[in-house]
């Protein structure tokens, strides 16, 4: 026995400290396994819902005018944040001539784990001719929060893409700094079947220290990246450059094979949406139509 306690009662303990006693870690505890998978296609009609399967916490809403197409996607976590250990995947398959907008109903936030990270894997599949924003809502990192998120991309030539995500480094409301957890942020884009483009944002509980160094985060805690796929990158590149003296937050762009790169930073999570509503608003005027806009939840 260790501390007084038998093997049946370390049964529900995954550790046990130095000193005998018992460690709960997060994997002891209930943990949620979302999946969300919805499909895509375009019609005479608008864009229509090939399929679409969900499995708790997470769910899809549909918000709209009756009579009106679909034409966004709001993604709901019904556990009300993610905790260590959490599973959720999401995958979205655009087909041919579908233009929809999918984002999320509020801020996610990733709370305090005791050991496990939690997992976060997206994959997005746009078509050809098809068009799709994935544009969520911040997600907010705890103290001590551990989060692995990886967003897979595969679209074909022809097709047009806007995604989006966005870490906030602590609660502002109060004052809170992270000294500790872990965040690893991958992207990894692939055109026609061949990887363009992958990158990885990592930190842990020896980087957070750190990240305050005029060579890393500075006083940015609000980071976000934005990339496009489309028509003509380098007029796109250069309608970001013009656009960036007049955000509230800091945007730098590039192109990479194709790719547009927009890396965003701002002090705080209100700074770094102010900017991010403005691109999306800049990026609906000029154009007729398409999802390429600011969505309706953000404004709620």
């Amino acid at each position: 026995m260790l501390a007084g306690l038998s093997s049946a009662d370390l049964s529900g303990y995954s550790r046990v400290g130095v000193s005998g006693i018992a460690i709960p870690c997060d994997n002891d505890l209930q943990r949620s396994e979302g999946f969300a998978r919805l499909i895509l296609a375009g019609s005479a009609q608008g864009t229509r819902i090939v399929d679409m399967f969900q499995r708790s916490p997470i769910r899809i809403m549909f918000p709209g005018i009756r009579g009106a197409p679909v034409e966004e996607a709001v993604v709901v976590n019904t556990a009300g944040g993610i905790a260590g250990g959490d599973r959720l995947e999401f995958a979205v398959t655009a087909l041919a001539d579908a233009s929809f907008t999918i984002t999320s109903q509020a801020a996610e936030r990733v709370y305090r784990a005791l050991n496990e990270p939690a997992l976060i894997e997206t994959r997005l599949k746009i078509c050809k001719t098809a068009k799709l924003a994935w544009l969520p809502q911040e997600t907010i990192v705890f103290n001590g929060g551990r989060i692995r998120r990886n967003t897979q991309i595969e679209i074909s030539a022809g097709a047009e893409l806007l995604a989006l995500e966005w870490l906030v480094l602590g609660r502002a409301a109060h004052g809170e700094e992270i000294v500790g957890g872990e965040i690893a942020d991958g992207w990894q884009v692939r055109l026609d079947g061949r990887l363009i483009w992958a990158d990885r944002f990592r930190a842990t509980d020896d980087v957070f220290s750190r990240l305050r160094s005029r060579a890393l985060l500075a006083d940015f805690k609000a980071i976000g990246t934005l990339i496009y796929v489309g028509p003509d990158p380098t007029a796109q590149v250069q309608f970001l450059r013009d656009l960036a003296p007049q955000l509230q937050c800091h945007c730098f762009t590039t192109v990479v094979s194709g790719l547009v790169i927009a890396r965003l930073a701002a002090r705080d999570a209100a700074e770094l949406k102010a900017g991010l509503r403005e691109i999306l608003l800049q990026f609906e005027r000029t154009r007729e139509q398409g999802p390429f806009r600011l969505p309706k939840m953000w404004s709620c």
